[in-house]
């Protein structure tokens, strides 16, 4: 039966071993890396002042965006609205709400479900703001945006609400094909 430190002078081999092949193969990336930062030099850095000079676009209201399955279009926002629905049944905001017109395009090959619970939105200084689904239910006038199922090609165009505080005006939206992806974000200012 073999040791503990017999079992620990194998294990430190092995690994010792192992970062040995990897260095060898980095020396290789390293002196790709290196090429390249000298033909980057010998231009004069060109290229890293243009990158440098070149601003990332950032998405804005009629921009179509992609996140996953689905392209959104943010077509328009409303703020300061004090209820939504009409005389009968409907919902008044606990500050004001921000009604965003959205079109959402299903961009993939299988059916995807759109939730308005998944998107965000922010005001400039990053408090975060999650959507009103009984408002956003009200604000539709035919179809409700809450969950819809939307197969390949199709798409939806349909009012989402969030609730944010009457003096607090919002900056931008997170929009997601779904809770768990990484969503993209659209300026609203």
């Amino acid at each position: 039966m073999m040791r503990k430190g017999t079992l620990l002078g194998l294990f430190v081999a092995a690994v010792v071993a192992l970062g040995c092949g990897a260095a060898g193969g980095g020396e290789e990336a390293t002196g790709d890396a290196a090429g390249g930062q000298a033909r980057s030099e010998a231009s004069g850095g060109k290229d890293s002042e243009k990158e440098a000079k070149e601003p990332e676009k950032v998405a804005g209201i009629g921009d179509p965006v992609r996140d996953g399955k689905f392209e959104f279009v943010v077509q328009k926002v409303k703020c300061g609205v004090s209820r939504v629905g009409n005389n009968l049944l409907g919902e008044r905001a606990q500050g004001q709400f921000c009604l965003v017109t959205l079109k959402v395009k299903n961009i993939g090959k299988e059916p995807q479900a759109f939730t308005d619970g998944a998107q965000k939105a922010y005001a400039a200084d990053g408090t975060e703001y999650s959507t009103n689904s009984s408002a956003s239910i009200y604000a539709n006038d035919e179809d409700s945006t809450l969950f819809n199922e939307i197969n390949p090609g199709n798409g939806i165009t349909g009012v989402i609400v969030f609730d944010i505080p009457k003096d607090a005006k919002l900056d931008r939206l997170e929009l997601h094909d779904s809770h768990f992806s990484g969503g993209v974000t659209v300026k609203l200012t």
